[in-house]
């Protein structure tokens, strides 16, 4: 390999469903940030979107690799890069990517997840395995022993891992629900907000736990109507109800818990947890992801 190949800035990406982040590193350091339209919100070819995002950075001079996790290798994404069948290894992980050549420029999409869970039920995961594989190598003790990894998103992920190994996972569509009933239904009537509404609605949902989760929900509704809540305050409440109800048939005093991804949203979950008399630490999503690219980009190397 020559020196010029060596010294080439490498680009790490998370291209995800509603969202594209690109990361330029040059000698170990990043040294730039673009982002892009999601997967599911391309109004052109993955490969032309792509290409317009390097081209700054490929005007500056030559990239020596890319390398993307997430949508990217999805069907109908960038390139379909397959899933791996739980458990596995990150040995096994880095082995399994899928190449193309986009004008000349190396692109290499890691592979997604794929188990049964307890119920014989299908489930898949992209991007959250290198977050998990990232936040292992920040912290070399979530290797050793069971954890219960959690990342709340979209489609948040409850992923057992044992001794640095995916054994299975189950996930909630919990963020796309809440979007659903707060933007496409009548739970949440327009109107003015109100400073701390929110988290008491979040509060109150997380109450109504163990309840009847539907009829539950349109007490959101009627709040509003009934006893003036604002619109903020049942936007609180659908959230508390939704992430409480996950937690409740997740999460055992017992297990040790991991949290990943964005701050704000990762609090809400140590909320729940604390209500429900468990506890958790923190990784920070950016890091984990970045964490878990450069893994990846080192096997390539």
């Amino acid at each position: 390999m020559s020196v010029e190949a060596v010294t080439r800035p490498t680009i790490l990406g998370d291209w995800g469903t509603s969202r594209l982040r690109l990361f330029r590193f040059s000698d170990g350091k990043e040294n730039g940030r673009a982002d892009g339209p999601g997967i599911g919100a391309l109004e052109a070819p993955a490969t032309k979107v792509l290409t317009q995002a390097l081209e700054p950075w490929r005007n500056d001079g030559p990239i020596g690799s890319v390398t993307l996790c997430g949508m990217a290798g999805a069907r109908g994404g960038l390139v379909e890069a397959g899933y791996l069948a739980c458990p596995v290894s990150l040995a096994q992980w880095q082995q399994h990517s899928t190449s193309l050549m986009l004008d000349g420029l190396a692109v290499r999409v890691l592979p997604g997840l794929r188990c049964r869970n307890g119920e014989g039920v299908p489930d898949v995961m992209r991007g959250e395995e290198t977050q998990i594989f990232g936040a292992i190598a920040l912290d070399e003790t979530l290797a050793e022993g069971a954890w219960t990894f959690v990342l709340p998103g979209t489609h948040c992920k409850w992923v057992l891992v044992v001794d640095g190994v995916v054994l299975g996972f189950r996930t909630y569509p919990t963020g796309e629900l809440y979007t659903l009933l707060t933007a496409h239904s009548t739970l949440v009537a327009a109107g003015k907000s109100c400073e701390g509404d929110d988290a008491q609605g979040f509060a109150r949902g997380l109450a109504r736990v163990g309840e009847r989760t539907l009829a539950a929900l349109f007490e959101a509704r009627a709040a509003q109507l009934v006893d003036g809540r604002s619109p903020d305050w049942a936007k609180g409440f659908l959230s508390g109800l939704l992430i409480g109800g996950e937690v409740e048939a997740e999460a055992t005093k017992d297990a040790r818990i991991v949290l990943i991804g964005d701050p704000t949203l990762c609090e809400r979950y140590v909320t729940a947890l604390i209500n429900a008399g468990c506890s958790a630490r923190q990784v920070d999503g950016d890091a984990a992801v970045l964490a878990g690219l450069e893994l990846a980009k080192g096997e390539a190397a």
